[in-house]
C-alpha cells in the first residue's frame, strides 16, 4: 500500500509541468487554431533561462523568482514569434501554420545551442525542498511534495482568469467563434497576442519548475513535444480541465508503467489515446473541432488538369538526363540520386493523401519504415529473394494502412492527425523493443539486393525505374474517376455524398494506396543501404515528408516530388554547416510566409506574369 501511495504521488509531481505546458498548448489552439508545434521548444527555453536566472538570484526567493522570470521571458519571446511567424500566416491553410512552427523549431535549437552550448545543465536543488519525506516507510521527494501543492494553484487561477475575467470572456468567445468576436469590435489581433503571450509563458514556467528534477538538455523539446500533444488531445483541444486530467491520467499510468511493466513505457500514453479516442472522438471534454477559415490545405485556386506538351517535354528531359547519368556522373552521385528517387516517391505517397485528399497524416513514416522491415525480416527469416520481397512490401505497408486507416478517418483534422502518429509509435515501439526479432536498436543489416542488381549502376536503374513507376502511377490516379471523388470528398464531403460518393471508403482505399506507395520506397531503401534502423519510423521521418511537400508545392501534383528532390539535393550541402537547423529553419519560414505556394506553384506563377506559361495545360 505505501509503495502504492508513493508511485501516485511521483506521478502527480510528474504531473506539474506537463499540466503546465499542455495547458499553454491548449489555450493556444482554442483561440488561435494554430497547432504550435514549437510549443517544446518553448519548454526548453523556459528550462534554460530558469537556469541562468538561478545562477544570479540567490536564495529561496531568487529560486522561485526566477521560475517566475523565465515563465515572462519565454512568454516575451512567444509574443514576437507570434508577431513575426504567426500573423503573417493566420489566414493560412492550417498545415501551413503547422510548417511555419516547425521552422519556429529548428531555429530556436540552434540559437539555444549557440548560447547555452551542447553540454546537458544539471538543475539546482530548490532551496529547503532538498531531501525526502517518508510517508508509511516509503521516501517521496520534498520537491514533489511542493509540485503537487503548487499544480492547483496553478490550475485554479487559470479557470479564474478563464471564467471571471473580461479577457477570460474573450478567449472564451473566441474560442467558440472568432469571427463574431472580430464582428463585435474586439481587436483580434492583439486578443491573439496576449493568448500567445499565456500560453507560451505557461510552457516557459513547466520548463523552469521541472530544473530540479530533470535539468536542461537539447533533446527537451522533442521529448516533451509528443507527450503534451497526446495529453491535449485525450483531455480535449482547447479544454484545460481536460488536459489537467489527461496529464494525471498519463504521468501516473507511466509511473506505474515503469514499475510493473518496464517494457510498455514508450506506447502506454499512445495506447491510452487511442482507446480514448475510440471511444471519445474528440476528446474526454474536447468538442467537434471546426477546421479553420480555409482548412488543413486551403482551397485549390484552379482545377489541376493534366499536364500539358511543354510540362510533359520538360519531364522527359529529366528522364533522359536521369537515365544517362551512370555514363557521365561518378558512383556517389548514383548513389545521390537513388536516395533522392526513394524519397521522392515517399514523399510523393504523402502528398497524394495530403494534397488530393486533404488528409495530413503526421504518421506516414509507419508505412515507408513498415515496408523496410516488412524486405527486412522476408529477406532474414525467410529467404526470399529481392525480386518478390519489392512485390510483398508494399502489400505488407498496404494492409497496415489498411488497418490503421479505419481506424484513423473516423476523426477529422488534428484528431485524425495525432491518431495517425499514435499508431506510428505504436510501430516503432514494437520494432525497437522487439529487439530478438527486428534486432531492436541494433537494427536490421546485411539486407543487399540480388547478384543481378548489387552493382550500383544496375540498382540505380532498378530504382529510377520502380520509383518513376510509382509516381506515375499516383499522378494517373489523381486524373482517374478515383482521383477526382477524392477531391470532392476533400472539398465537400456533404455534396459529394448527395451525389453518390462514399466519401469514407474513397479515402480508405486512398489510405491504403498512399500506405502501400511509401511501402515500395521503404523497400527499395532497406536494398539501397543493406540495413534498416528503427528511426525510418520516427516521428522526424514523418515531417520531413511534410516539410517536402510543403516546398514543392500542397496544391500542385509535382509538390512532392520536386520539393523532396529539393530537399535531399541540397541536404548534403546544408549539414556541412555547424548550425544548419538555423538556416534550413528561417528559410522554411520565409517560405511560408513569401512563397505559400511552394517550388512549384512560386515558378508556375513568375512563368505566367512574364508569358513562358500561357498552356492552362500546363497547371499540373
Amino acid at each position: 500500500m505505501a509503495f502504492f501511495i508513493a508511485q501516485i504521488l511521483t506521478g502527480l509531481a510528474n504531473a506539474s509541468a506537463l499540466f503546465m505546458v499542455a495547458a499553454g498548448l491548449s489555450l493556444i489552439f482554442g483561440v488561435t487554431r494554430i497547432v504550435n508545434f514549437a510549443h517544446g521548444s518553448f519548454y526548453m527555453l523556459g528550462a534554460y533561462i530558469g537556469y541562468s536566472l538561478m545562477q544570479i538570484l540567490p536564495g529561496a526567493v531568487g529560486f522561485w523568482g526566477a521560475i517566475l522570470l523565465a515563465g515572462v521571458a519565454v512568454g516575451l519571446i512567444g509574443v514576437i514569434v507570434e508577431i513575426c511567424v504567426l500573423r503573417p500566416v493566420y489566414r493560412a491553410p492550417e498545415l501551413f501554420q503547422l510548417v511555419a512552427t516547425f521552422g519556429v523549431i529548428l531555429v530556436i535549437q540552434d540559437l539555444t545551442l549557440m548560447v547555452w552550448g551542447p553540454e546537458d545543465v544539471l538543475g539546482p536543488r530548490a532551496p529547503g525542498l532538498r531531501g525526502v519525506i517518508r510517508i508509511m516507510g516509503e521516501p517521496v521527494p520534498k520537491y514533489d511534495l511542493a509540485l503537487i501543492a503548487i499544480t492547483p494553484f496553478v490550475a485554479l487561477a487559470l479557470w479564474y482568469l478563464i471564467a471571471r475575467t473580461r479577457m477570460g470572456v474573450l478567449v472564451r468567445a473566441a474560442t467558440q467563434d472568432r469571427e463574431m468576436v472580430g464582428a463585435l469590435g474586439v481587436n483580434q489581433a492583439w486578443l491573439f497576442t496576449g493568448v500567445f503571450f499565456l500560453g507560451t509563458a505557461l510552457a516557459g514556467l513547466g520548463g523552469a519548475i521541472q530544473l530540479p528534477k530533470g535539468g536542461a538538455d537539447l533533446l527537451m523539446d522533442f521529448n516533451i513535444l509528443t507527450a503534451i500533444f497526446v495529453v491535449v488531445v485525450i483531455g480535449g483541444m482547447g479544454s484545460l480541465p481536460g488536459a489537467y486530467l489527461a496529464a494525471v491520467l498519463i504521468s501516473v499510468l507511466n509511473v506505474f508503467g515503469v514499475a510493473y511493466l518496464p517494457q510498455s513505457t514508450l506506447v502506454l500514453m499512445f495506447v491510452v489515446m487511442v482507446i480514448v479516442l475510440m471511444v471519445r472522438p474528440y476528446g474526454l471534454f474536447g468538442r467537434e473541432e471546426v477546421a479553420g477559415e480555409h482548412g488543413q490545405i486551403g482551397e485549390p485556386e484552379r482545377p489541376i488538369k493534366p499536364a500539358g506538351l511543354t510540362t510533359r517535354l520538360v519531364v522527359l528531359a529529366g528522364l533522359a538526363v536521369l537515365a544517362f547519368l551512370p555514363l557521365f556522373g561518378s558512383s556517389f552521385a548514383q548513389v545521390l540520386v537513388t536516395d533522392i528517387l526513394i524519397f521522392c516517391l515517399f514523399a510523393a505517397s504523402l502528398h497524394f493523401l495530403l494534397g488530393m485528399g486533404g488528409l495530413v497524416s503526421f504518421g506516414h513514416a509507419a508505412y515507408f519504415g513498415g515496408g523496410a522491415y516488412a524486405a527486412a525480416l522476408l529477406v532474414t527469416y525467410a529467404g526470399t529473394p529481392m525480386e518478390l520481397v519489392l512485390l510483398l512490401a508494399p502489400i505488407a505497408a498496404g494492409l497496415a494502412a489498411v488497418i490503421i486507416g479505419w481506424v484513423c478517418l473516423r476523426l477529422t483534422g488534428v484528431y485524425f492527425a495525432m491518431l495517425t502518429l499514435a499508431f506510428a509509435q505504436l510501430l516503432w515501439s514494437l520494432v525497437f523493443q522487439w529487439g530478438e526479432v527486428t534486432g531492436g536498436d541494433d537494427g536490421m543489416v546485411d539486407i543487399w539486393p540480388s547478384d543481378w542488381a548489387s552493382d550500383t549502376t544496375a540498382f540505380f536503374y532498378l530504382t529510377l525505374l520502380l520509383s518513376v513507376g510509382g509516381i506515375l502511377m499516383l499522378r494517373h490516379t489523381a486524373h482517374s474517376p478515383f482521383g477526382y471523388a477524392l477531391r470532392a470528398a476533400r472539398d465537400s464531403a456533404r455534396q459529394a455524398e448527395a451525389t453518390g460518393i462514399d466519401t469514407k471508403r474513397i479515402q480508405w482505399v486512398a489510405f491504403a494506396f498512399a500506405g502501400a506507395m511509401a511501402g515500395l520506397a521503404g523497400g527499395l531503401f532497406v536494398f539501397s543501404k543493406g540495413s534498416v534502423f528503427p528511426n525510418e519510423l520516427e516521428i522526424a521521418k514523418s515531417f520531413d515528408a511534410l516539410i517536402v511537400v510543403f516546398l514543392g508545392g500542397v496544391k500542385t501534383l509535382a509538390g512532392g516530388v520536386v520539393g523532396g528532390a529539393a530537399l535531399k539535393g541540397a541536404e548534403d550541402y546544408i549539414t556541412r554547416f555547424e548550425y544548419w537547423r538555423l538556416v534550413l529553419g528561417i528559410t522554411i519560414i520565409l517560405v511560408v510566409i513569401m512563397a505559400p505556394d511552394g517550388i512549384v506553384g512560386s515558378l508556375r506563377r513568375a512563368g505566367e506574369r512574364i508569358g513562358l506559361i500561357r498552356d492552362p495545360e500546363a497547371r499540373s
